[in-house]
Order: C-alpha cells, then structure tokens, then sequence
C-alpha cells in the first residue's frame, strides 16, 4: 500500500468515526429530551395529549361542576323516561337545596381550620414567650405562619408592631367564624400586660381548654353519626319502593306522575318526608348546641 493510499483510508476511517458518534450522540440526547418531556406528563411532538391530561382535565371539570347542578340533571334524565315535567320541576326545587347544604358545609370546615389555627396559634405565642421574646415581637413571629388571625391579621400585627391596643384587635378579630378562642387569648393578653401574670402560662391553659373543646366536638360528632346515617336511609327508602315496584312489574313512576290519587300520595309524601328530614337535622343540631 502506498503512502497516499494510507493516508486515504485513514482519514475515511477518521471520518466514519466521527460520523458513528455524532449520530450515537444525537440518539442519546434524543431519548434524554422524550424523557424529560414524558416525565412531566407531556406527549412528544404535536400528537394526542396523554391519559394524565385526559384526567386532569376531566377533574378540573366536575370541580367546576358543582353538586347541586346534578338534581337538575337528575330531573331532565328522569322527565324523558317518565314523559312528566315534574321531574324537571323537583329537580330545579333541588338546586337552592343542595347549595345551600354545600355552603354550609364549606363554612363547618372553614371554622374547624380556623379552629385548629387559634390553638397553633396559642402554643407558638407561648413557646416564643418561654423562649424570652416580649410579648409583642412573640406575636410577629408566632403568627407569621399562622392562620389563626384570619382577615383581621394586619391589624392585629399592627397593634403589635407599634403599641397599639392588642387586646381590642384580637377581641374584634374574635368575631369571625371559628375564631372564639381569640377572646381567651385577649383575656391572658390583658392579664398579663395589666397585672404582670405569667403569659405563657395562661397561654397554655388556654391551649388546653380549646384542645378539649375541640375533641368533645369531636366525639358527639362521631356518636351523631350513626343519627345522621339513620336519616339518609330513611330519606332513601322511597326510592328503593319504587325500584322494587318496578322490579315486581308494575308502572310505580306513572302512578304517581299521570294519576289524581298518585299526586296527592306524592305530594303527602314529599311534605312527610320533608318535615322528618327538618326534625331530624333539628334534633342533631339541637344536640350539637347544647354540648
């Protein structure tokens, strides 16, 4: 082989050497890019979105969907099949109902957060004034990650910060739902800047009491459980009639809607029904009150 041969069939190894790891290279920082791109959910290139999206988008729209839109669902589904208009009727009647049920219940669980926040709140103040801060600084740090002062924190902060009537703001911001331990915390406040009393000591006997309180709500909500199950399965049973009537062969559903002495047992019915339900709630309710 020549000299110039050689140096040919070096540099064409040399080249196909090249070429072999540019290629290796660009494979592997392809697979790098569809792994970064299929760990976060996504698709590669332009195609169909992925099962996670499908989801994602599926809750975000019963999210958006709020629980009492389904009686009216359930009324439009039931009027077809039954040929009656009162389905729809019952069903929007439902609407304020069922609303009214989820606002009451989001606002139970906005005072049981803001609950459990005052007592966060009472045991930081207190560690912070054990610590040795004054008891204005202990303020500002407990509540910094507390939510227990809810919308009336910046002036309590304020009072705070600059000597201002610390007691006064925590009793006004004791007026918010779920936030009567505020008073308890202006009473030890008051004490203890007016009288020299211990305040960490106060603070954890207020502590305490509110911990207490919090599990004998508890407890009677878990003894009315069973109360309150009681009266959804009553509620319940006339449905499972009329499944069973229809399961026997009979026409229940056109019974009740297309004749005179079936309207006047459905409209007995749905007032009965009404009033056990109002009783019941006011029984549970009235046990709740008084504890």
């Amino acid at each position: 082989m020549t000299a110039a041969g050689g140096l040919a069939t070096g540099v064409a190894l040399a080249c196909l050497g090249v070429a072999a790891w540019s290629a290796g290279s660009g494979w592997h920082s392809g697979v790098r890019r569809a792994r970064l791109v299929l760990a976060d959910g996504g698709a590669v290139g332009t195609g169909p979105p992925t099962a996670r999206r499908v989801m994602d988008g599926l809750r975000r729209v019963r999210g958006r969907l709020r629980a009492e839109w389904w009686s009216l669902a359930a009324g439009l589904a039931l009027a077809v099949p039954a040929d009656s208009a009162l389905p729809v009727v019952a069903g929007v009647a439902g609407v304020p109902l069922l609303r009214r049920t989820r606002l009451a219940g989001r606002a139970r669980r906005a005072r049981e957060c803001r609950q459990d926040a005052v007592i966060t709140l009472c045991g930081a103040l207190a560690g912070e004034v054990r610590a040795g801060r004054q008891p204005g600084e202990a303020l500002l740090c407990a509540a910094h990650d507390s939510a227990g002062l809810g919308e009336a924190r910046a002036a309590v902060l304020a009072a705070a910060r600059f000597g201002g009537d610390v007691p006064g703001a925590l009793a006004a911001a004791a007026r918010q739902p779920g936030a009567d331990g505020l008073r308890g915390l202006a009473a030890c406040w008051r004490v203890a800047v007016d009288q020299g009393a211990g305040l960490a000591a106060g603070l954890d006997r207020l502590e305490g009491a509110l911990r207490a309180e919090r599990d004998q709500r508890s407890d009677l909500r878990a003894q009315l459980a069973g109360a309150r199950a009681t009266a959804v399965m009553l509620a319940g049973l006339p449905a499972l009639g009329l499944l069973l009537g229809i399961a026997l062969g009979s026409d229940p559903v056109h019974v009740l809607l297309h004749t005179g002495a079936g309207l006047g047992c459905l409209l007995a019915g749905v007032v009965l029904e009404g009033l056990g339900m109002w009783w019941v709630t006011r029984i549970v309710r009235g046990a709740e009150a008084a504890s």
